[in-house]
């Protein structure tokens, strides 16, 4: 799906990123979340500015690969809740009306260059449909990633059909109904991770998995990534997940979990 005309993608420069960085350097975009105050919770803003990106990479026949990384001491946190309860950026009035209709799982499948996840810092709930949207993913060894989705009223949605292609099926379950902590030699374990590196080796190891790819034919995989989405997605899941979860947050359960998440205490389920 395209959410952004031709035009637009070509004057990329003058366009406006507000949670955002990016570069462009050797056959490869590098995106670098850049909401690190708000521990890189994805606004909605953030997943069009996501979606921008994407748009542009796959239709710049330079682009080899796409990067992303984060600033801050925290990958992502997941969706951002203030705005999932309403309270999208009060204090910004300058940031536009997100597009509704863009959903980050499906952005990922749509992707047709190899995308490398360099992960720095703790990965939580919706931050793990990045990670899991990755075709590599490096990550430093002294970090967790979460899916405390259950302890606030909700459940992850679009993570687990990301999450499906990679894990087993069981221990995805269990993970989600229990929304617990799992430590990186776990993640490898079950291959939502391809490298554990020392923060001193990470450098190193992303150009090397990117000297790799841009040894390769740039249009073999890119006709080789088209078509592996076409053979291994059921299109409908990530729309049917995501009116599942906006049912959900009109439950009683997702307004207290989210409030009592804001309010920084226990929340009390009926």
């Amino acid at each position: 799906m395209n959410f952004y005309h031709k035009k637009d993608l070509q004057n990329i420069n003058s366009e406006k990123f507000y949670f955002i960085k990016f570069e462009e350097n050797n056959h490869v975009l590098t995106i670098i979340l850049n909401r690190f105050k708000k521990k890189n919770a994805l606004h909605p803003q953030m997943i069009n500015e996501l979606a921008f990106l994407f748009q542009y990479a796959n239709q710049n026949k330079t682009i080899r690969a796409v990067l992303i990384k984060s600033s801050g001491d925290v990958f992502c946190a997941g969706l951002d809740l203030s705005a999932l309860a309403g309270d999208v950026e009060k204090n910004d009035s300058s940031v536009p009306k997100p597009n509704s209709k863009v959903l980050i799982g499906e952005l990922f499948d749509k992707l047709n260059k190899p995308k490398i996840c360099q992960v720095e810092g703790h990965v939580y709930a919706g931050g793990l449909l990045i990670v899991s949207g990755c075709n590599y993913v490096i990550a430093n060894s002294d970090i967790i990633f979460g899916l405390p989705e259950v302890k606030r009223g909700i459940f992850p949605m679009q993570v687990m059909e990301s999450l499906s292609k990679i894990i087993p099926f069981k221990k995805l379950i269990d993970w989600c109904v229990r929304g617990y902590d799992l430590d990186t030699n776990t993640a490898k374990k079950w291959g939502l991770v391809d490298e554990l590196v020392q923060k001193n080796q990470m450098e190193k190891s992303i150009k090397k998995w990117l000297d790799d790819i841009n040894l390769n034919s740039p249009s073999a995989i890119n006709f080789g990534l088209k078509a592996a989405y076409e053979i291994k997605s059921v299109k409908s899941n990530h729309k049917y997940l995501s009116k599942m979860l906006t049912k959900l947050l009109e439950t009683n359960d997702a307004k207290e979990g989210i409030q009592a998440f804001i309010e920084k205490r226990k929340p009390k389920w009926e």
